[in-house]
């Protein structure tokens, strides 16, 4: 497989339903996908965790499966598996390292407070981070073509249909994520319930249902929110903002164009040099 393969899979980020920004962590019920060279001042908990290489997690890294830790990353805190863990070559974790079964780990790994494996312990080279994900992507997805898998995703990524839960929580590489920005260089997608403390930007934005948002939307493409959303802050685009029946936005909008549906509601002023429309009915 081409390395240039495994950097095209991952040019969107996902939230799923029910996913949690809070203080100190980003928390999901599924698996959480970690793209290289990413910079996260979050910990990272959810069922099978992988993270990519050279990225650099400021936190602890939890899982309640299996993790994945790619050559070269940096950890904050702890990171406990409650199965499996991989640890590639050249990790720093600068807390302890708790695995309930089986560990894997490679050369030059540095451990602060130490380790402690239930399950059997191999010193090796484990496959690289990147690869792997392809593969659990491909199985997840039921496809055995990797050229079908940029396809796949964006097709998933882009329908508004329940599809969307198979899919786990995604985080694009070379992405950034802060005390203040949430920040990835393409697609977000955030689903249904979350909770996110934060200001977002990205390429384009697309907001679920029940969703709040502690902090601003900021896109060069467009930004869509829907029934239930509500943003604490400022929503600005370089194209169009759409606002659905049943949505509210209680900072200002800012955009090329505006698509606003009678039944929304936006506290602040509204500067749309393109002109707005007002949506009426369903």
């Amino acid at each position: 497989m081409k390395e240039r393969s495994a950097q095209d899979w991952h040019r969107h980020c996902l939230l799923p339903d029910g996913t949690e920004l809070q203080e100190h962590s980003l928390k999901t019920s599924r698996d959480i996908v970690v793209g290289e060279s990413c910079q996260i001042d979050y910990g990272l908990r959810g069922n099978d965790v992988f993270v990519g290489e050279s990225s650099k997690i400021r936190e602890y890294v939890w899982a309640a499966r299996d993790t994945r830790i790619g050559n070269w990353c940096e950890i904050g805190s702890d990171v406990i598996a409650k199965r499996d863990a991989y640890i590639g070559e050249g990790v720093k974790i600068f807390g302890k390292l708790e695995v309930n079964g089986t560990l894997d780990i490679g050369e030059k790994v540095e451990i602060v407070d130490g380790f402690s494996a239930k399950g059997d312990i191999a010193i090796r080279n484990p496959m690289p981070v990147y690869m792997f994900i392809i593969i659990y992507l491909m199985t997840l997805l039921h496809i055995e073509n990797e050229k079908e898998l940029d396809r796949i995703l964006d097709d998933l990524l882009s329908d508004e249909d329940e599809e969307t839960r198979e899919v786990p929580l995604m985080i694009p590489a070379r992405s950034k994520l802060n005390m203040k920005v949430f920040s990835v260089p393409s697609t977000m997608k955030i689903g249904k319930g979350c909770r996110l403390h934060g200001n977002i930007r990205a390429g384009s934005i697309d907001v679920q249902q029940d969703t709040v948002i502690f902090g601003s939307l900021r896109a060069k493409n467009r930004i869509t929110v829907v029934d239930g959303v509500t943003i604490h802050g400022n929503v600005e685009s370089g194209s169009t903002v759409f606002v659905k029946r049943g949505a509210h936005i209680l900072g200002d909008v800012r955009a090329k164009s505006l698509v606003l549906h009678e039944d929304a509601k936006i506290d602040g002023t509204i500067e749309a040099p393109h002109g707005m429309r007002i949506e009426r009915g369903d």
